[in-house]
């Protein structure tokens, strides 16, 4: 079987280094300590030792997948791939991630010829300097594996031969290389907030909130307060100031509800700001101060008064921590069911939304989802505002993968769904759950609605802008 070409779509990798072929005609043990040793995957070093006692090349795909240190597939009951998806996984990873770039295959000399074309293909693909142990006590065994690297169109191959050259050609061992899962993370837990409006929220916390508290809880506020005031200045300019003797008879005009496009804008800004909310009350406080800037600036952000109990970004996600995309990329080995738990996870919504989710919905930069439900529904209605997703920046080469393993799969357009088989069925779904092995609050947590920021409304005031800080200032010392 022979690996398809690239499309059209996919950009050319850089020129690949010639292969380094290490003969280890003594089959020393020390070579094949050597690189293990080496290898360092956070460095983008790994070492792939193939399963013994088989010729495919899906396995030899999760083989690298193994040394990439995604294993998940070793459970029993976890997702297998075939052939090829294993194969393009490989590559997407390699692509998205960004960091391997030096490989070292263990016993080259029984590699197939078919792997071989794998590897090839793989190499041209990413441009990874790819390299070939062979342990070959016997001269048939070189000889066969010449001939399939020929075969395999292996040809710009440099052969290192002897045990001192072959251990100075592997390097020295890897310094520093970190074992294990990340460390838990921790934030501050916020108190119960109180219910009030704009104006008299972050009074009301200061009266009821102890001096610690208060201090968590008025940061999240002020740094929110101040990344709205810098995000309109920079996305919305201010409206001009009314000419001499052009005010209106009778006071300041109706408040004037925002464009289509300055929603989307705005909604896009509450996801971004909220996504990373370690809890819901944490999105509260900074909701609150962002409703705050806004009215410095004329502007009336109105969000839903039930917010805790919607869904959406900050109250039914979870934090993309480096704990937590380890996990995921763990086990998860297959790229589309790695970004749907990503995407489960920092958009908080309902799963029939996201399996409208298509290859398109993920801008270029790979930073937004933009699912348009409305006119998948209403065809032939006026289209209206879209659900717009802020992809975290440790979830973003989770989203690349997808994106890369979707284009790469024969017969794929930009409007075909990005979760293809993931959110289908009930056992496909249920399967994906069990693999992760991560709590989802959108599961669990009861929204029958939109998500909050989808239902975000905002107003052009007409008023006369107050002069404010773009950080406000701080309370006075809480007494006890």
């Amino acid at each position: 079987m022979t690996t398809p070409p690239r499309t059209p779509q996919q950009p050319a990798a850089p020129a690949a280094p010639p292969v380094r072929l290490l003969l280890d005609s003594d089959d020393d043990h020390a070579v094949h300590r050597a690189a293990y040793q080496w290898a360092d995957p956070a460095q983008g070093r790994i070492t792939v030792d193939p399963t013994p006692h088989t010729t495919s090349p899906a396995y030899l795909a999760l083989d690298v997948l193994r040394a990439m240190g995604r294993d998940g597939f070793l459970r029993p009951e976890a997702e297998r791939m075939s052939t090829d998806p294993a194969w393009r996984a490989v590559t997407c990873w390699t692509l998205a991630c960004g960091g391997l770039d030096e490989v070292i295959m263990l016993r080259a000399h029984r590699l197939t010829t078919e792997r071989l074309r794998r590897l090839a293909a793989w190499r041209a693909d990413t441009g990874i300097r790819l390299t070939l142990l062979a342990h070959t006590p016997e001269q048939t065994d070189l000889q066969r594996l010449l001939e399939h690297l020929t075969a395999a169109e292996l040809v710009d191959v440099a052969t290192v031969r002897g045990t001192a050259a072959v251990l100075e050609a592997i390097g020295p061992a890897a310094t520093g290389r970190r074992t294990g899962p990340p460390p838990h993370d921790h934030a501050h837990q916020l108190p119960t907030l109180p219910r009030s409006g704009v104006a008299a929220w972050r009074a009301d916390c200061w009266r009821r909130q102890n001096a610690t508290d208060f201090a968590h809880t008025d940061g999240q506020y002020r740094a929110s307060y101040a990344a709205a005031r810098t995000w309109l200045t920079r996305t919305l300019p201010p409206p001009p100031a009314p000419a001499c003797g052009t005010e209106p008879v009778g006071g300041p005009a109706e408040p004037t509800p925002f464009t289509l496009q300055e929603t989307e804008a705005v909604r896009l800004f509450l996801a971004r700001l909220t996504v990373s909310s370690p809890s819901a009350q944490h999105t509260v406080a900074r909701v609150r101060g962002a409703q705050a800037a806004f009215l410095s600036r004329s502007l009336l952000l109105n969000v839903p008064d039930d917010l805790t109990s919607r869904a959406g970004p900050g109250i039914t996600t979870v934090p993309l921590t480096p704990r937590t995309v380890h996990t995921i990329t763990v086990r998860l080995p297959n790229p589309l069911r790695a970004a749907a738990i990503a995407a489960l996870l920092f958009t908080g919504t309902d799963t029939s939304l996201l399996s409208m989710t298509q290859i398109a919905s993920v801008d270029k930069d790979g930073t937004t989802v933009a699912i348009d439900r409305d006119s998948r529904i209403n065809i032939g209605e006026a289209p209206g505002p879209r659900h717009l997703y802020a992809i975290p920046p440790r979830a973003r080469p989770l989203l690349h993968a997808a994106v890369e393993f979707r284009r790469r799969t024969p017969r794929t357009a930009d409007n075909h769904g990005l979760f293809a088989n993931c959110f289908g069925t009930t056992p496909r779904f249920e399967a994906l759950i069990a693999d992760a092995g991560i709590p989802v609050p959108a599961l669990v947590h009861p929204h029958s609605e939109d998500d909050w920021h989808t239902a975000a409304r905002c107003w052009h005031l007409h008023t006369p802008t107050p002069s404010a800080p773009n950080v406000p200032p701080r309370l006075g010392e809480l007494h006890p």
